[in-house]
């Protein structure tokens, strides 16, 4: 077995472990999507809530999360290589200051949530719904503490080589949800008529904020036995002189500026979606269809790439600690290719499934009579996903290179076209096309910052192996277009046996079209000699099997 052949077994034996646990997280949260939609609907009642819930880890991610996500993991893989207590002093410094600042800044948000609500709504938002938003605010913004210490937390298990944890830990945070929403379905029942586009009483508020945070505060505490099970035991250090730290944070300013012109545009996109709602226009699409469609089609990248990405970044940071910039180069590409062998088909296939998706996924209570809002925006993710993969683990080079200069201006062209075009498409349409048009944004940006960063991170490692990558997606894209092809006329066959509308209709569709489409991949795959996608295949069997 070849060495690059061995890294490339080994990389995805430990993102199997991560996949499974995402697998198993990410089909929970689809459970808790399905019920919020019938519970809540999809028009700005639905809005009021997701906006909410949606605050805490969007400023979570603003004020820590770019730190604690791409600075910390190379930072404590130099203390555990280096230091000679293995990095405990340095990782509790950094605990500490870390519950330090994620305490002061819940408090300081949870007071100011009647602001924060009005920079991310509609100014056309009716004034009970505006008022429900902000008790949810207030319920959920604690959030932003459980959100830090569980991503700090589980960053210093990764570092240790415990990867599966915090993969699976989010299963408890779905669990709470669905438990919430089933609790309020029986209690209070689904939306109708009048309640779809208004406010809640104090008891549904109290229900729905409550639940959402206790569910975050449980991943949290689910993680901390796996943690002292590393050895690892957490005593406060206030001695930050002269530490390391102020490498850690200088390198930290480039990712808090990334992460602040992110969520910029983040916060514009949040607003525009929430005024396709706001007018009380049925067909209208916003937040929810945006945030719920935007769920399905992460699916495989939650899967594969953030496994892959996650396994990989420890090696790409002890290769380019090492000097070895030729084998980074080799691992991001070829971490590149086994991604792209899964997301490519997948977001070629997604536009064809998305209205028989969308009713099998959403069509029920509140957003049955509406279901069809989904499809276009969930049609449009799949080829904007290839982009953001890419981009994706683009940064993963930089983060080991400690490069975070270059991508932050890497993402300020991302930003910049991804609020222009979502602006100028939002204000030429009409409602129900805000949220597909939010996703056209969306894939452009990533578009050019899929460029950017391939250009970059190749002058900075000497050159990425673009041939090989160049005739990966030759036959890749040949693959995907005949495996599509053929998923299309099963498709189209099968429409003319089954005529009904039902949900059963749209299931025995989507299950002929998606197993042509695998089974017809799969076998062009071994033609084409798309390794990439036997090497998952395999992978995926041997931990089936086990």
């Amino acid at each position: 077995m070849s060495d690059a052949t061995a890294e490339r077994s080994s990389v995805l034996s430990s993102s199997a472990v991560m996949a499974a646990g995402t697998t198993f997280s990410r089909a929970s949260g689809y459970l808790r999507a399905l019920l919020l939609a019938a519970a809540l609907g999809n028009a700005v009642h639905a809005d009021a809530f997701t906006i909410a819930n949606t605050i805490p880890n969007m400023l979570y991610i603003l004020l820590a999360g770019g730190v604690f996500n791409a600075v910390l993991v190379p930072q404590l893989v130099r203390a555990l290589k280096v230091d000679a207590d293995g990095g405990a002093a340095y990782t509790n410094r950094v605990m500490t200051l870390a519950v330090l600042f994620l305490a002061g800044v819940t408090l300081v948000l949870v007071v100011a949530a009647p602001l924060v609500v009005d920079l991310l709504t509609s100014s056309r938002f009716p004034p009970d719904v505006r008022d429900s938003t902000v008790v949810f605010a207030r319920l959920c913004l604690p959030q932003v503490f459980f959100y830090g210490m569980f991503v700090l937390v589980g960053q210093v298990l990764n570092a240790r080589g415990r990867f599966g944890p915090m993969m699976w830990a989010p299963i408890a945070n779905n669990v709470i949800a669905v438990g919430t929403l089933i609790v309020y379905l029986v209690v209070f029942g689904a939306a109708r008529g009048p309640e779809r586009v208004g406010g809640y009483t104090g008891s549904q508020e109290l229900l729905l904020g409550v639940g959402s945070t206790l569910g975050i505060a449980v991943q949290l505490l689910v993680l901390l036995p796996y943690l002292r099970a590393t050895g690892f035991r957490f005593s406060p250090r206030f001695d930050f002189r002269g530490t390391g730290l102020g490498h850690t944070l200088r390198l930290g300013t480039w990712t808090v500026l990334f992460v602040v012109v992110n969520q910029i545009a983040y916060t514009v996109v949040v607003r525009l979606a929430s005024s396709g709602t706001a007018g009380g226009n049925p067909e209208g699409t916003g937040n929810t269809v945006y945030s719920s469609t935007f769920l399905i089609a992460m699916v495989p990248h939650s899967i594969i790439t953030v496994s892959l990405a996650t396994a990989i970044l420890p090696r790409l940071s002890a290769a380019a600690a090492d000097g070895h910039l030729s084998d980074l180069a080799d691992t991001v590409a070829g971490t590149l290719r086994t991604a792209l062998a899964v997301i490519v088909p997948f977001g070629a296939l997604l536009p064809l499934l998305a209205p028989d998706l969308a009713r099998i996924l959403f069509g029920y209570g509140a957003a049955a009579a509406t279901v069809e809002n989904f499809a276009p925006t969930l049609a449009l993710f799949g080829p904007a996903l290839v982009f953001f993969t890419m981009h994706y683990l683009m940064l993963r080079g930089f983060y080991a290179l400690e490069q975070t200069r270059g991508v932050f201006i890497n993402q300020c062209a991302v930003a910049t076209v991804n609020i222009a075009v979502a602006v100028c498409l939002v204000a030429l349409t009409d409602a129900a096309a805000t949220a597909p048009s939010l996703v056209v944004a969306y894939g452009a940006a990533y578009l050019v910052g899929a460029v950017l960063s391939y250009v970059t991170l190749g002058r900075r490692v000497g050159g990425l192996p673009g041939a090989t990558l160049l005739r990966f997606g030759i036959r890749l894209v040949a693959v995907t277009a005949i495996s599509t092809g053929v998923a299309t006329l099963v498709m189209v066959g099968l429409r003319e046996v089954v005529a009904d509308e039902s949900k059963l209709g749209a299931l025995a569709v989507v299950a002929a079209a998606g197993a042509a489409d695998v089974v017809c991949f799969v076998a062009l795959a071994r033609v084409f000699g798309l390794s990439e996608v036997t090497a998952v295949l395999s992978t995926v069997l041997r931990r089936a099997g086990r």
